[in-house]
């Protein structure tokens, strides 16, 4: 266990309309797609994560594919949100993160996908706020912000590398 935090209202909207759903089988190679996340969180960001299996709905791809989820909660650097959001996608790729192809973005939400070993990975970036998953709960109470230090949090979100789905025109954030 690492940690763990997020409290977007678009996230818990699209997790209360079933976009994040416990994955009944193939928990382990689900988990696998998540591991180069969790790296990157806890050994170059210094955050607390917990990782579990989950079913993503995908509208990116239009498919529903097994993946995982790392919840993760961190203390700035910058003190700045903006700063921080910047700072924190710079270093996810120079750790050898690529852009997905056609990645379908939701940027007003901070939200950029991401791709390595075969994974595409969707990166939530918050700082106030909570999901109120218990892996949410447990991550934010293990990082205790101190003096002027904020906490911030990821949500990432992980299934196996494919191309989008043909565009036709009404499928979602561009």
């Amino acid at each position: 266990m690492r940690g763990l935090t997020i409290g977007v209202p678009f996230l818990m909207a699209g997790i209360l309309a079933g976009t994040a759903l416990p994955s009944p089988a193939g928990s382990q190679e689900a988990e696998e797609l998540c591991v180069n996340a969790e790296s990157f969180l806890t050994d170059d960001r210094a955050m607390v994560s917990i990782t579990k299996p989950d079913t993503i709905q995908d509208w990116r791809t239009s498919q529903e594919v097994a993946g995982c989820s790392v919840t993760a909660a961190g203390i700035m650097e910058t003190g700045d949100v903006n700063d921080e959001a910047t700072l924190f996608y710079q270093r996810l790729q120079a750790a050898g993160w690529e852009r997905t192809p056609d990645p379908r973005d939701a940027p007003g939400e901070a939200s950029l996908r991401f791709r390595m070993d075969g994974a595409d990975c969707l990166f939530n970036f918050y700082s106030a706020g909570h999901l109120g998953t218990p892996e949410d709960l447990e991550v934010s109470s293990e990082v205790v912000p101190e003096g002027n230090e904020e906490r911030y949090n990821i949500w990432v979100m992980c299934k196996p590398a494919m191309e989008a789905a043909p565009r036709d025109g009404g499928d979602g954030p561009r």
